[in-house]
């Protein structure tokens, strides 16, 4: 039999070796494994920490923790996090029983409950789920255990939080797909409002930055105080918690000065062990200071602080901070509703992520939920790399021609790029027509008939497919690489919503697949009449 009881102290030696039995003894945070430091956890105030107990043997076979101050105290937002149990006693229902408990201890005393769980196998991610944990988020390479993994972020709800949720965000379209899959679960509803006019953050501006010593502080509240406006950037500590409490809770602040006068700073934690950067707040008297701080926050963490993974949460409200942070390359990776309780009401937030180090996601044991949000996610920063090249190539590309470097940028925003090597086939002749091709590089053959003749060729910035997408039929013939081909694939539905969403791009698009269209038929007529006339007169051409 198996009881759930809050850990003492004498639970400490059985915790530690749990965990060293799930997360190995070359764990990165060396402090789990501290005995000290597991006494300090079950004694505080900010945490709850709870053990499985094996009734007969007495043995703590798991143990799990809530963290109160994941958020500001204020916020009411807790972390459900160190599900532990030791594999002799896994498949046996301990960490399902460790979530019930920590449910009912928790009930009136956190808004929002959070779990970030690991992606190398399912267990939390079903525990969470199965006990009304909805899928807000995927984190790609997060946190470094053995190597940097990815980890899911999940959400639950209590009491009044979803009462005192701000509705009606803003959002850039480059959000829009998280958030909506998001808000689409129970018992959410989308109410956002997709923002596709607001500007990001000026750049300009002579200014210098430096680090924050006391001294700099009390200039610093004042434009805090003296500044009306929303916040845009939030986290679990802010300016006036006061300089020695900052300090104790090894947060740092990046000044940017005007001459001898403080204009703003960014404020950030940073994990050394893990080489991340949290962003908790930003101050700036003038708008071109906001991405000034920002853009060299980014290049210290990218040039001089070894950082590979930087995060900010940031209002769903501000569209402006959204698009500045896309433009530096973070992209948007959770929309978690409710997050923060700010003044009188609760706030959505975006969290963004730069990954300065891109690497192979390794191993993933993902739910359906949480495997389609990665899908997302992963999409998200794949086209991040290609958009750079889908933008140089607008003079190139016809399906581009008449567009403005912004309209163009959105349509390679929604792109995926596919590889295909020499003599594998794009699609076949039968195939569903859902999305549209564009061949960035090499040479695809158009065959049909039966015995198949090839019809056409396709070659780089060229499109295909785009019949049996007008037609809504499939593929009436196949595409095969006559080498090594790289294709960005546009989907029907990503399609279809982004001409909904801007019609001016749709006019565009369909006024180029018109001329495309003619042209390739033009041209596939003249090769037959070239091929009939090369074999009548006894010349025989292979294709």
């Amino acid at each position: 039999m198996i009881r759930v009881r809050e850990a003492c102290e004498e639970d400490v030696g059985q915790i530690r070796e749990i965990f060293l039995a799930v997360y190995g003894t070359d764990y990165p945070h060396q402090e789990l494994y501290d005995e000290l430091w597991l006494k300090r956890s079950v004694f505080t105030d900010d945490a709850l920490i709870l053990v499985a107990e094996d009734v007969e043997s007495g043995r703590v076979v798991g143990t799990a923790s809530v963290i109160f101050d994941f958020g500001a105290h204020s916020d009411l937002v807790g972390e459900f996090g160190r599900l532990a149990v030791h594999p002799d006693y896994r498949r046996m229902q301990v960490g399902n029983l460790l979530m019930e408990k920590r449910l009912e201890a928790i009930q009136n005393r956190l808004h929002v409950g959070l779990v970030v769980g690991r992606t190398v196998h399912p267990y939390a991610q079903r525990i969470s789920l199965s006990h009304g944990f909805i899928t807000t988020g995927f984190l790609p390479l997060k946190h470094v255990f053995q190597y940097r993994e990815s980890f899911a972020l999940l959400a639950r709800y209590f009491g009044d939080a979803l009462t005192l949720r701000r509705n009606n965000p803003r959002i850039i379209p480059e959000a829009y797909p998280l958030a909506s899959y998001v808000m689409s679960q129970p018992p959410l509803t989308p109410d956002f409002i997709v923002d596709e006019d607001s500007a990001s953050y000026p750049s300009g501006g002579d200014y210098t930055i430096e680090q924050l010593q006391s001294e700099g502080y009390p200039a610093l509240l004042r434009i805090e105080r003296g500044r009306v406006r929303n916040r845009e950037i939030f986290g679990p500590m802010r300016l006036d918690y006061g300089f020695f409490k900052l300090q104790a809770r090894r947060t740092r602040y990046f000044l940017a000065r005007s001459g001898n006068q403080i204009v703003g700073a960014v404020g950030y934690t940073m994990d050394q062990i893990e080489h991340t950067v949290r962003v908790f707040e930003l101050i700036a008297l003038a708008d071109d200071v906001v991405r000034f701080l920002l853009a060299e926050l980014e290049r210290k963490c990218r040039e001089e602080m070894g950082i590979e993974y930087i995060e900010i949460d940031v209002s769903a409200y501000a569209p402006r901070m959204q698009r500045t942070l896309l433009q530096l390359n973070f992209l948007p990776v959770a929309y978690v509703p409710a997050m923060v309780f700010y003044q009188v009401e609760r706030l959505d937030i975006v969290k963004m992520v730069r990954l300065n180090t891109l690497q192979d996601l390794g191993p993933l044991g993902l739910t359906e939920p949480v495997q389609a949000l990665a899908d997302i996610v992963i999409r998200g920063f794949s086209t991040c790399m290609i958009a750079p090249r889908m933008a140089q190539a607008i003079k190139d590309i016809p399906l581009f021609q008449g567009m403005n470097t912004e309209q163009a940028t959105r349509l390679a925003g929604i792109c995926t790029v596919r590889e295909i090597a020499f003599g594998e086939r794009l699609f076949d002749r039968g195939d569903p027509a859902d999305r549209l091709f564009l061949v960035l590089q090499g040479e695809l053959t158009i065959s049909g008939g039966h015995p198949p003749v090839t019809i056409g060729r396709v070659c780089a910035g060229e499109i295909c497919g785009e019949v049996s997408l007008l037609s809504s039929k499939p593929h009436s013939a196949t595409a095969t690489a006559e080498g090594y081909v790289e294709a960005a694939e546009l989907p029907q539905r990503d399609l279809g919503d982004l001409i909904r969403r801007r019609p001016d791009i749709g006019v565009i698009i369909y006024r180029n697949l018109a001329v495309g269209l003619g042209d390739k038929l033009a041209r596939s007529s003249d090769w037959k009449q070239d091929q009939g006339r090369i074999e009548g007169e006894g010349i025989h051409c292979s294709s």
